[in-house]
């Protein structure tokens, strides 16, 4: 497989609610979350109810190619008082291309179009709050466990 585009432009991208994303969709995204997820670090329930209610954003190298990259966005007031980014997820093959931080640029330029102005939170593991600082991201709590993997609550400022 050829490397993925680091720039997020190069990316093609799907950002739709829950019931618009389309049973295909839906699979490739669940798919590439079961793998990593639940395969890769241990099992869990990865789909929960935020799910049906979250937007979920998707990133493919070229249309209809494989699903690389997804995250979901979950409203203001439902995890946190802030919308909130989680389930940030990158296939194996793409690791290492610059696939996941178009992907969270993109989320976080997503965030700032539907809640302008408003803070964005995450629950990140804690061995990656320097990729989350990167993006604007600062570490608000102290390290806790959350499905045996040590996480941070990290907060990013209005633009």
């Amino acid at each position: 497989m050829a490397a993925a585009s680091t720039a997020a432009s190069a990316w093609h991208w799907t950002w739709a609610r829950f019931d618009d994303l389309g049973v295909h969709a839906l699979h490739d995204a669940l798919a590439l979350r079961c793998r990593v997820f639940i395969l890769e670090q241990g099992p869990y329930q990865d789909p929960d109810d935020a799910d049906k209610t979250a937007w979920h954003l998707l990133g493919r190298a070229a249309p209809g190619g494989p699903l690389l990259a997804t995250l979901r966005v979950v409203d203001p007031g439902v995890n946190y008082p802030e919308a909130s980014i989680g389930r940030v997820v990158t296939a194996p093959e793409a690791r290492g291309t610059g696939a996941g931080r178009a992907l969270v640029a993109e989320g976080l330029a997503r965030c700032r179009q539907v809640w302008p102005g408003q803070a964005v939170r995450i629950s990140a593991q804690a061995h990656l709050q320097r990729f989350y600082g990167d993006h604007g991201f600062a570490t608000v709590s102290p390290e806790y466990l959350e499905d045996g993997i040590p996480h941070v609550e990290m907060l990013c400022p209005p633009a």
